[in-house]
């Protein structure tokens, strides 16, 4: 008979550090513990390297990836497209690596216990369908947006230093027209400050005019899935196309991962966290976690219904009396509209019914 760290279950986990250009592995048995490590490249051949290495112990379990919607987006496709269970490892709590260092070998033996122990349970998103595409178009819409802002504060502080005649034309301009005004510039010889400004003004309004038509075209795609995808979300008061967007990012092409509707508040940020201790119990704080990008788009909903949704506004009479604070009104708004639309992004939106509270 072997010794105690000989026996083997037959039974493992594969833990996966991710990075750019590679990935490192740990397979850990659920008697013997960590078995062996492996680094592949992150291709194709690196991931069937990967999963032969991984059969070759015994039957896998599940594999506990980090940055399944980063790094690891690809093998976890590749993994699912075989047959594999995958979920979302996370990183290591500070505590653990003050006490036992970092190191990518390190980082996927504590990706294969957190997958054995049963801490990490949450069920990456398939990023293969519609939601996919509007994430990407919408990390382009964003940028260009925060371009264009950009674009214009730098050409509104150089028009301070333009002569009276261009300052008193542009004053009192929209941006659209302004832009618009200072691209039908024309070229001067380079030969005095007077002309590179006039050249940095012209390019500086081209560009903004760029990013101007960018985002409106990346707009019309991202309403046209969206709407495509879940019209329901848009007749809802108060949720335009932006909201919606980020709903359906958050939620991913397979919203049935979201157990509860509680756990949908918690992604969002919305769950108040508990913090009573000893005298102090039956406390809660903000939840300051979760999508963050989502959370203020609830506000904003929120916001919109309190000014000139008539059911709001009596529910916000009514707490207001009940001697409850604006921001705790604002909180629960938030809690309301997160309940409203968890049904509608199910799976299977014919079983789910939609809240009915009064607001």
């Amino acid at each position: 008979m072997g010794t105690e760290s000989e026996i083997r279950s037959g039974y493992v986990v594969i833990g996966v550090d991710t990075h750019k250009h590679i990935h490192v592995a740990a397979v850990m048995d659920s008697i013997a513990g960590i078995l062996a490590t492996l680094t592949i490249s992150t291709d194709t051949g690196g991931f069937k390297q990967l999963l032969t290495w991984a059969e070759s112990f015994g039957k896998v379990l599940v594999f506990g990836i980090e940055g399944t919607g980063s790094y690891g987006a690809t093998l976890t496709s590749f993994l699912r497209r075989n047959g594999h269970t995958v979920v979302e490892a996370g990183r290591p709590d500070r505590r653990m690596r003050r006490m036992n260092g970092k190191s990518d070998t390190l980082d996927a033996e504590n990706a294969a216990r957190a997958a054995l122990s049963g801490l990490a349970t949450a069920t990456p998103k398939t990023a293969d369908g519609v939601v996919e595409m509007i994430r990407q178009l919408k990390v382009v819409h964003d940028t260009a947006v925060r371009d264009r802002s950009a674009a214009m504060v730098i050409l509104k502080g150089m028009l301070v230093h333009g002569d009276d005649e261009l300052r008193a034309t542009t004053n009192r301009m929209t941006q659209i027209k302004l832009a618009r005004h200072l691209a039908a510039l024309r070229p001067r010889s380079l030969s005095t400050p007077e002309d590179a400004l006039r050249h940095c003004l012209r390019t500086l309004a081209k560009r903004w005019l760029t990013m101007n038509s960018e985002i409106k075209e990346v707009a019309e795609m991202i309403a046209g899935l969206v709407t495509a995808q879940c019209p329901a979300l848009l007749e809802r008061f108060g949720i335009g196309i932006d909201t919606a967007a980020e709903i359906l990012i958050v939620a991913g092409d397979n919203p049935e991962r979201i157990k509860s509707e509680a756990a949908f508040a918690k992604l969002a940020g919305i769950s108040p966290v508990p913090t009573g201790s000893g005298m102090t119990s039956g406390k809660h704080r903000i939840n300051h976690g979760g999508h963050r990008q989502l959370n203020s788009a609830i506000y904003r909903t929120v916001i919109v219904r309190m000014q000139h949704h008539e059911p709001t506004k009596a529910y916000v009479a009514r707490r207001t009396a009940e001697g409850k604070s604006k921001r705790d009104i604002i909180r629960c708004l938030k809690r309301y509209v997160i309940r409203e639309v968890y049904h509608l992004i199910k799976a299977r939106p014919e079983t789910a019914e939609v809240s009915r509270v009064a607001i």
